[in-house]
């Protein structure tokens, strides 16, 4: 069925997914198909609007996480915490956070123990949710600048790696630094990193421009979370801190139970791109 341009202003439910360009959809009705099973992963989704990593956990863990955040900004830059037990967010009145992202990891002991579209069943009471900065907020002015995004053209995850950069630990959590690549022309990386740096909160300027190996990183080919995309002739790999961090410090630090975004399957939050830069 074709919906007018004035039916989609007001209409707030799913449709099937592959009938529409997914960057036109606004957050709600991107939520929405999540919370009815639609997986994807979100680069591209809701043109101009914010998205975020979750980490939640229960409250005996949720100041280690808040001080970890606070002490590395940069990957893990936190935009709204929940109440105890509370899945709302100031980001999106009306969403649950256990509901409407289109995958969610399930950690015990510091061990990936499965993968769900909805985590009402494993959300314990004492939850706290973490929602942090996503780099796919500053993709909508790379767009705008002309910038090709590889992994949108073609049709792929971001590549994400795990450096040897160790964060600075905070309590019982501690960990390396998560990084995420994007193949940009090499006459564009300085107004790729004009861009970023103008959004602090949502990672910032890259960490790293051109060789992985200065990272740790061995192969650009094997992506520790998401997928391997295909360099251009001319292009130069880019780095950005990431929000999959708090994963790699789950990991290293055994938590004994957390849920976070599986990676790259964020959480569209009803606020915009611009709301998050700094003139």
């Amino acid at each position: 069925m074709t919906r007018s341009a004035r039916e989609w202003q007001r209409w707030p439910g799913p449709e099937p997914p592959l009938t529409r360009n997914p960057a036109e959809f606004r957050p709600a009705q991107a939520r929405a198909l999540f919370r009815a099973g639609t997986e994807s992963p979100t680069t591209g989704w809701a043109d101009g609007y914010t998205q975020t990593n979750l980490i939640a956990v229960p409250q005996d863990w949720a100041e280690d996480v808040r001080e970890f955040c606070r002490l590395n900004p940069q990957p893990c830059p936190v935009l709204d915490v929940s109440a105890p037990g509370d899945p709302a967010t100031r980001l999106a009145p009306g969403a649950d956070l256990r509901t409407d992202l289109p995958r969610y990891r399930v950690w015990h002991n510091g061990a990936l123990t499965g993968e769900v579209t909805d985590a009402t069943g494993v959300w314990r009471s004492d939850m706290v949710a973490f929602s942090i900065g996503c780099s796919f907020t500053f993709e909508t002015g790379l767009r705008a600048a002309g910038i090709p995004l590889r992994h949108v053209l073609q049709g792929r995850n971001v590549s994400m790696y795990v450096t040897d950069i160790q964060c600075e630990p905070a309590g019982r959590l501690y960990g390396p630094m998560v990084v995420s690549m994007r193949y940009v022309p090499a006459d564009r990386v300085a107004d790729a990193v004009r861009i970023s740096a103008a959004m602090p909160e949502v990672h910032g300027a890259p960490v790293h421009v051109g060789d992985p190996a200065e990272l740790g990183i061995a192969d650009l080919a094997s992506p520790d979370f998401g997928d391997p995309v295909a360099a251009e002739p001319g292009d130069v790999p880019v780095f950005w801190a990431c929000g999959v961090t708090p994963q790699a410090a789950l990991m290293a630090s055994r938590p004994p139970f957390a849920v976070t975004h599986a990676p790259g399957y964020m959480f569209l939050t009803d606020k915009q791109d611009r709301d998050y830069r700094v003139d």
